[in-house]
Formats: C-alpha cells, structure tokens, sequence
C-alpha cells in the first residue's frame, strides 16, 4: 500500500512539474482621462456586463441580464465631460437561468421582442461629481418608447490591455427607472415597477497596426 501511495504521489509530482508555469500579467492602470487617446472606442464583447433587477414579493430584488450587446463610446479631450456613448441590447439575450420566465419576458406582455428587438440607450449630457464620477443622462428606449434615465457612471481607469494591446478604458455605472413608464406593467404589484440597472464595461480601441487577440 506504501508504495502504491508513493507512486501516486511521484506521478502527480511530476505532472505538476511538466505543466508550464502560468504566466502572471501585471500593468498600471491610469486614473487619470487625460491620458485617454481621443477617438471612437468599442464595447469589448467579452468584458461587459448589464442587469436590470426589481422588487420580488419583498422577498429580493430578482435579477435579469442581458447576453449580447453593442455599444461605442466617442472620446474627445474633455475626458466624460465631453464624451458620449451609444449602445444596443439585443432584448431576445434576455437570460433569467428560468427558460419559461425568459419566454414570458420576450412575448407581448413584456418586451415584445418580435416587434421590438432592440432596447436601446443615447448619451445627452454628463455632470461631474468627483474628479472620477459623474451622472449622465441619456435616451432609454424600451418596446418603442423612449425617456429620459439618469446614471451614476465611474471611470475606473484606462491602460494599454497588456493581452490586447489595445487602448482600454472601464466603466461601472447603475441608475433606476420606471418600468411603467415604458409599459411594462405585468405582474405589478407582485413584482416591483422600480428597476435597477448595474453596468460593467469595458471599451476598446483597435490598433491599425496589429491584429488583436481575443481576451480572456
């Protein structure tokens, strides 16, 4: 039995030894926008994420995401003060981990997908609050109907993405509307008409120069 044990241990031993070693990536990140080349960057399709969550019963807040998305944000040199942002959530990506839900959410009673596939959001204007915050307020269109929302955005930094080699810049960002407002009033009262929305985004800008990498 030893020296089963030992054998097993030696062989595992030295598959250890035989992998190559993973390679640690390590870089700065930038606070600061004025380091931010000026110029139209796109949503990396790998590295986003939006949600929308609402009242459950009182239970908690249930949370619905979204699984395809585009977006471009047009960077100039007065960093988010100046800058705008444009994006285009597939509505039929709706994704809830329960496929009758997700059914329900795209038929007519909610989202309508066949008629209206695209929710979409345009940047109007950006306020400052801190030197890496801001709320900005742009155009929600859900199911054809188009209002105002306003969301707290935070710049959390720009570098060289050391996989990529891209120019690279990352968001967080949430705010709340009325789903009423945009006629989604099924199931109210049982489930809440205030939605939450968290976003995570990472936006990228290619060099003409090199052929980009997929990132993990």
């Amino acid at each position: 039995m030893k020296l089963c044990r030992r054998f097993v241990l030696f062989f595992v031993m030295s598959a250890l030894t035989a992998c190559t070693p993973l390679q640690v990536v390590t870089h700065r990140v930038s606070s600061s926008e004025a380091s931010v080349p000026q110029g139209r960057y796109q949503l990396d399709p790998h590295h986003w994420n939006v949600s929308f969550d609402v009242d459950h019963f009182h239970y908690s807040r249930f949370v619905i995401r979204f699984d395809k998305a585009t977006a471009q944000l047009d960077w100039n040199a007065n960093g988010m003060s100046g800058s705008s942002v444009s994006a285009s959530i597939d509505a039929a990506s709706v994704n809830t981990n329960v496929p009758l839900l997700d059914r329900m959410l795209k038929g007519p009673d909610m989202f309508d997908v066949a008629r209206y596939p695209e929710i979409a959001f345009t940047s109007r204007s950006f306020q400052r609050t801190g030197d890496d915050k801001g709320t900005m307020t742009g155009d929600l269109t859900i199911r054809g109907t188009t209002k105002p929302v306003t969301l707290n955005v935070t710049f959390n930094g720009h570098a060289v993405n050391p996989l990529t080699k891209q120019e690279t810049l990352g968001f967080s960002a949430d705010g709340h509307f009325s789903r009423a407002q945009f006629g989604l009033t099924t199931w109210y009262p049982a489930v809440g008409d205030d939605v939450h929305v968290a976003i995570q985004a990472e936006f990228s800008k290619p060099r003409p120069d090199v052929s980009p990498s997929p990132s993990p």
